[in-house]
């Protein structure tokens, strides 16, 4: 299995690209603006797109995905994509994206028996088999419901945290996974600890009593995504001063890395 990431970013600037990843070449988790750089070849192959939540950032390039494939996929008859989220991330594109204003809808266009895209909820803790990869919904604290994903295709799991603030039950479950690779999010550095709270989004010193909640024993890399462009560097220091000894094997994700697992 090969993860590529498109975009891992908070938000966007000049090589900053937000929350993306191609797994292999026909799902991908999250179409944040990263989804841009790939190839309307590339584009064409995705069959399967799961969301973590409903957020401009993990969301943005879904329709305009959408728009760029469409004769494409019609003319090979490919049949439409799959969109898999919660039932209110589901509702909240229904409602603010595809709604005929903001953008068509095409779960109807075409036609409704032949649409472009289909909406499959899911459900926290739900098992997924999709091109010979297994992939889980994990749990996640945000401000929207949301969730993050252990994606696997026969051997350890590449784990995504999605966005979160402190989630014991997310460490409850990966800690019965073989972890290969944990993607999580650091977006605000400690100095804006109050925004990262009430955001629900976690901070170099949340960071810090989430990583502690590893089972003993388990040594995996771990890679801080989801950083804000103007707070990269802040945050980079705040976790290595906490990390100092080092403790963790942590890594910070780029654009354009790709995990083989």
């Amino acid at each position: 299995m090969r993860i590529r990431v498109l975009g891992c970013s908070g938000a966007i600037a000049q090589g900053c690209r937000t929350t993306s990843f191609l797994i292999d070449d026909d799902v991908l988790i999250d179409a944040g603006t990263g989804v841009g750089d790939l190839t309307l070849d590339e584009m064409a192959r995705v069959g399967d797109v799961l969301l973590t939540h409903s957020h401009l950032d993990h969301v943005a390039a879904l329709p305009l995905m959408l728009d760029a494939v469409a004769a494409r996929r019609m003319a090979q008859g490919l049949g439409p994509i799959r969109v898999h989220a919660l039932p209110e991330t589901i509702a909240a594109l229904k409602a603010h994206v595809f709604n005929g204003v903001i953008w068509p809808d095409f779960s109807a266009i075409p036609r409704a028996d032949a649409p472009l895209i289909v909406f499959v909820a899911l459900q926290v803790g739900q098992r997924l088999f999709l091109a010979g990869k297994q992939i889980e919904a994990l749990p996640a604290v945000h401000t929207v419901p949301a969730v993050g994903y252990a994606v696997s295709a026969g051997a350890g799991h590449w784990v995504f945290s999605g966005d979160t603030e402190r989630n014991p039950a997310f460490w409850a479950r990966i800690n019965e996974l073989a972890v290969s690779h944990l993607v999580i999010e650091t977006a605000f550095s400690d100095r804006e600890q109050a925004i990262a709270q009430r955001s629900l989004h976690l901070a170099p010193a949340t960071l810090a009593q989430e990583l502690a909640q590893i089972a003993i024993g388990c040594q995996y890399p771990i890679y801080i995504t989801h950083t804000k462009p103007a707070e990269t560097g802040l945050i980079v220091d705040e976790i290595r001063r906490f990390d100092g000894a080092p403790r963790h094997d942590i890594r910070w994700l780029s654009t354009g890395d790709v995990f083989e697992v």
